[in-house]
């Protein structure tokens, strides 16, 4: 019998699976946009430039002043560049691991809150254009990076909605990606 409900379907499940395949394509997309900046600013901690442009970042923010001390300047840069190179690549290992996933969103939620809690220390508003709401260089270098927590929180909640829903067996992506297709 054909009603209005029957003669839709084929264009109903066209829909479907345009919106599936937009959802995968943003979710690359997404991953790629903290991915990138990660391994940007990893590799760059590693340079003589950039070790001196962490000094304001690291001296005037208290709960990141003890790096230091702990590692010197040098030190701290290149250990925050590790972390972040390993965050990256933990997070593109999500695409196939639950455990990376864990992994990654937690540590790349943390980095990037603690970089965004440093927009409460330091001098964000451009004065010269009157202050709020005109962000200045760093104002706006940092406020990207509340995107980024956003990221890796949802990376994060992914993989524990996904570990929680099988958590007796290794959960691999490709399994998730055969199932739902």
């Amino acid at each position: 019998m054909f009603t209005s409900a029957t003669a839709n379907t084929p264009f109903v499940a066209r829909i479907n699976q345009a919106g599936y395949h937009l959802a995968a394509a943003g979710r690359a997309v997404t991953l790629l946009g903290v991915v990138l900046p990660l391994l940007l600013i990893g590799i760059l901690k590693f340079t003589a430039i950039e070790i001196e442009a962490l000094r304001p970042f690291i001296e005037n923010t208290p709960w990141l002043a003890w790096l230091y001390p702990a590692f010197g300047s040098a030190g701290t840069s290149y250990f925050l560049g590790v972390v972040e190179l390993a965050t990256a690549f933990l997070l593109i290992a999500s695409v196939r691991s639950v455990w990376a996933g864990l992994a990654g969103g937690a540590i790349g939620s943390v980095i990037f809150a603690l970089t965004s809690s440093t927009m409460l220390t330091l001098p964000i508003w451009e004065t010269g254009s009157g202050g709020f709401p005109f962000l200045n260089g760093l104002g706006a270098f940092l406020i990207k990076d509340v995107a980024l927590l956003g990221v890796s929180l949802v990376i994060l909640g992914g993989s524990l909605q996904q570990l929680v829903s099988d958590p007796d067996r290794k959960i691999d992506r490709s399994d998730e990606q055969r199932i739902e297709r």
